[in-house]
């Protein structure tokens, strides 16, 4: 009895509002909120989803706006529940009195009667369905709805607001749950089943009730018939389409790279990065074969695409899989600082190469030496004797590079690595010493990344961004362009793994000691790439080496990023490719530290320009003049010769500019003398 005076007290309220001032008191209706929470989402730089994130009460809320669904299923939704959406002023009055007519016989409300936009005014306040107050308080809402928004704003919140069972709300995160797409693409099953769910969304979840799901399916599917939307051939083909039984996971691609945008600005609702989702998820299958084939439980795995030229990043693995297990796959290893092994040897030798110290043809000795009290040794125990720099930078001998550092100093090449935008962190803050030539030295993915960049990029660090929209910083000179082709040039002569393409990709491995970190890095024309293999807590892995476990990704990678490689550079035109015999005298063997920065009382001495000198040449060549050594001289500008076998100490020297210049001079004997200077 109590239904039946409910539902004509429905009908006596909506009487008696239209009687006296249903104008007033649709206008006096204060609407609820029209925005709520929405998922946080991360978007690759073509605007597709890389991660969601749920709203504080843990449920999957993605915006959604009315051209981004398949039309289909607007109108299956229009055709079942509201046909006459854009006629009516909110309330459908041949459906409402229909609709009470039935409720004032039955005592219960039989059909809804509800309109599209009642039902966003019962979703705007989660409101109740069935009783008649709550009726009258949509109702009222809908009116108002309608008065001071437009009916595509109406349809949007619609489609933004619907719930799909569990935690779903919204036509996008239902699309994204039930079939792993995006709803602007759906098959007309597919559709019709969106549009049932929301009229009872747990009694017809499909991966709990799949029945009920297939039987509310086909309603729409007759309807829709009925309505012309679709033809029946049409829908007699989508009711054999299974439905689905289990949800979708939503997309957690480059998910330590989203985690760190949300860090940097948790404001934000959507996020834009650099990474392009395509080659990312591929990257990321790669990465989860790639240490399932070591077999090796603990194993991880890092990997990094930039665009070197603008420091773009294009993908960032930070795991074998985002997921607490025995590999830590929640720990982000692309900012894990860990040894790089050899991987700064070319950085070693680059600063050699712009020093004058060595040219890839100066040969060297690999031979047991001692620095002071350290001792270092190669990796294999055995020694080479006589060799080219080149060969000692392809055949990653430590004792070469450790007698480079040693002519260098240690404290240069970390002034170089924090150029090119490295953060080199040192056991204890301890002072540096040779051994960071050889990996003594923590460094990330990022950061070693950033420094291959340099090498492909004619020795200029682009700091790296992963966010779109952010101007690019900079870049900061860390290697002449001659230094950095003539490292790329030695590296592209490295011989690939076993069955990888021959294709000149510089490259350079490395292997920390106790086979704790696997390293292999490289580039081409326009692109960088680093992969670490190893176990996040540090632990050994025995027989892990760069070339063998890391090198074969790295060039899978490249296979992943284009069909072919960029060519490199050309060589600049000051470059000096000679044989060592056609070398100046000082560059054809390397000599120890003492022989060159000795200053006995006849050693070579700079006069003229002094040290510190800014000059203004006018555009002519710089005067410079030599006291005491040797003749014939060489002089160097950046460790790039300008004049060779010069036998006067007067000399006019083209020199590039403006800017700073490290002016050197190398006497017959090898003795040098060096100033800086700046040109105006």
């Amino acid at each position: 009895m109590r239904r039946r005076i409910g539902a004509m007290t429905l009908a006596l309220a909506m009487c008696i509002a239209g009687a006296a001032g249903l104008d007033h008191w649709i206008e006096a209706t204060e609407l609820p909120a029209l925005e709520v929470a929405r998922s946080t989402e991360v978007l690759d730089r073509n605007g597709e989803l890389l991660r969601a994130y749920t709203v504080e009460d843990g449920r999957w809320r993605l915006a959604v706006e009315r051209a981004g669904v398949d039309p289909l299923l607007v109108e299956m939704l229009l055709a079942y529940e509201d046909k006459r959406f854009h006629d009516h002023p909110g309330v459908d009055g041949i459906a409402m009195g229909r609709a009470l007519a039935q409720a004032v016989w039955n005592g219960q409300v039989v059909s809804g009667g509800s309109t599209l936009t009642m039902q966003v005014a019962r979703l705007l306040e989660d409101g109740p369905t069935g009783r008649w107050d709550g009726k009258l308080r949509q109702l009222r809402v809908a009116l108002a709805l309608e008065r001071r928004v437009s009916k595509a704003r109406i349809l949007e919140l619609y489609l933004n607001r619907a719930p799909y069972g569990g935690n779903v709300e919204g036509v996008r995160a239902a699309a994204r749950i039930w079939f792993g797409k995006p709803p602007a693409r759906l098959t007309p099953a597919e559709a019709a089943l969106l549009v049932a769910l929301p009229q009872s969304p747990e009694t017809r979840r499909p991966d709990r009730f799949p029945n009920a799901a297939r039987k509310a399916r086909a309603r729409v599917l007759d309807r829709a018939v009925e309505a012309g939307v679709i033809t029946a051939e049409t829908a007699a083909a989508a009711l054999r389409d299974p439905v689905p039984t289990r949800r979708a996971a939503m997309p957690a691609r480059a998910a330590h790279l989203a985690d760190r945008a949300l860090r940097e600005e948790p404001g934000l609702a959507t996020h834009r990065l650099t990474v392009n989702a395509d080659l990312q998820t591929r990257l990321e299958a790669l990465a989860s074969r790639a240490v399932a084939d070591h077999g090796a439980e603990a194993l991880s795995i890092a990997v990094l695409v930039a665009d070197h030229g603008t420091g773009e990043v294009l993908a960032s693995v930070g795991s074998a899989g985002y997921r607490a297990d025995g590999r830590q796959g929640f720990v982000d290893m692309t900012r894990a600082p860990r040894s790089p092994g050899s991987t700064l040897k070319p950085l070693v030798y680059g600063l050699g190469f712009d020093e004058g110290l060595v040219h890839p043809q100066t040969l060297i000795e690999d031979r047991p030496m001692r620095f002071g009290a350290y001792a270092p040794e190669n990796f294999d125990g055995a020694y080479r004797g006589t060799v080219t720099v080149a060969e000692a930078l392809r055949l990653s001998l430590n004792l070469p590079v450790v007698a480079v550092l040693d002519g260098l100093g240690a404290p240069r090449l970390m002034a170089a690595m924090e150029r090119a935008g490295m953060r080199p962190r040192l056991p204890g803050q301890a002072a540096p010493g040779l051994a960071v030539a050889l990996g003594g030295v923590g460094v990330t993915v990022e950061e070693l990344t950033a420094l291959y960049a340099a090498f492909g990029n004619n020795g200029s660090a682009v700091p790296l961004r992963h966010r779109m929209g952010v101007a690019p910083l900079a870049a900061t000179m860390v290697l002449s362009p001659e230094a950095a082709w003539q490292v790329g040039h030695i590296l592209s002569g490295m011989p690939p793994p076993p069955n990888a393409p021959r294709n000149r990709l510089a490259y350079k491995t490395g292997t920390s000691y106790g086979h704790r970190d696997a390293w292999a890095v490289g580039f081409d024309g326009r692109h960088v790439v680093t992969v670490w293999m190893g176990r996040p807590d540090g632990t050994p892995v025995p027989g892990a080496f760069g070339a063998d476990v890391a090198a074969p990704v790295l060039f899978e990678v490249f296979s992943r990023v284009k069909p072919e490689l960029s060519p490199l550079p050309t060589p600049p035109a000051s470059v000096l490719l000679l044989s060592n015999a056609a070398l100046p005298t000082p560059l054809r063997e390397f000599r120890p530290r003492g022989a060159i920065f000795a200053a006995p009382v006849d050693a070579p001495e700079l006069v003229f320009p002094p040290d510190g000198a800014v000059v203004n040449t006018g555009g002519a060549p710089l005067f410079a003049r030599v006291a005491n050594g040797v003749p014939p001289f060489t002089w160097l500008a950046n460790g790039t010769p300008v004049l060779v076998g010069a036998g006067s100490r007067q000399a006019e020297l083209d020199l590039p500019g403006p800017g700073h210049v490290q002016l050197s001079v190398i006497d017959a004997e090898g003795r040098a003398a060096r100033v800086q200077v700046e040109l105006e």
